[in-house]
């Protein structure tokens, strides 16, 4: 009985001890990043974090290409049809108008779009928290509630956010980010 409880607690200790050596190399199994010429391209080239777009990617689709969101959103930052057709236009970004759904997917086109449309998002509100929501939630939805006061312009009181998959959503990808940021 003494010897079983020794042996138990060093087998913990054992346990304890590999994976603070090891927790940054554990972390990176479950915090890749995936397609990192393209999303470095797109970073670069928009000013957005890569970590910030890993955090998008790993939420919105965990680096699956094929994703598809039972919106309808696809590809690896899980793209809505019409707002990635509106970016594309709006910023001379080429998609392929007869395989509309496809192109979009693509992951070239798909973190392209989606990390343009973050830059936009990031530039009209100034922060990370209220982009990540207008990512979600829409423009016009994160417009109305800052209009209404339900929420903050600085995104200081980002916790308010009225719809609990968008509250949720954003906890998501700043928790990411955050997690990004310490293991890279």
């Amino acid at each position: 009985m003494k010897y079983t409880k020794i042996i138990v607690f060093i087998i913990i200790l054992i346990i304890a001890i590999f994976l603070g050596i090891f927790r940054n190399n554990i972390l990176k199994l479950f915090y890749p990043k995936k397609y990192s010429e393209i999303v470095s391209v797109y970073s670069e080239k928009y000013q957005v974090d890569d970590k910030l777009i890993y955090a998008v990617i790993k939420a919105e689709s965990n680096f699956d290409e094929k994703a598809v969101s039972h919106k309808d959103a696809v590809g690896l930052m899980q793209l809505m049809e019409n707002t990635a057709l509106e970016v594309a236009s709006k910023y001379n970004i080429s998609i392929d108008l007869e395989n509309t759904k496809e192109d979009i997917a693509n992951i070239q086109n798909n973190i392209n779009i989606g990390t343009k449309y973050l830059s936009v998002l990031i530039e009209k509100y100034g922060n990370t928290e209220l982009a990540v929501a207008a990512y979600n939630a829409g423009i016009g939805t994160v417009d109305n509630w800052i209009e209404k006061g339900m929420i903050n312009k600085d995104g200081s009181n980002i916790e308010n956010i009225p719809y609990k998959e968008t509250n949720n959503y954003v906890r998501k990808i700043l928790r990411n980010y955050k997690v990004y940021r310490e293991l890279y």
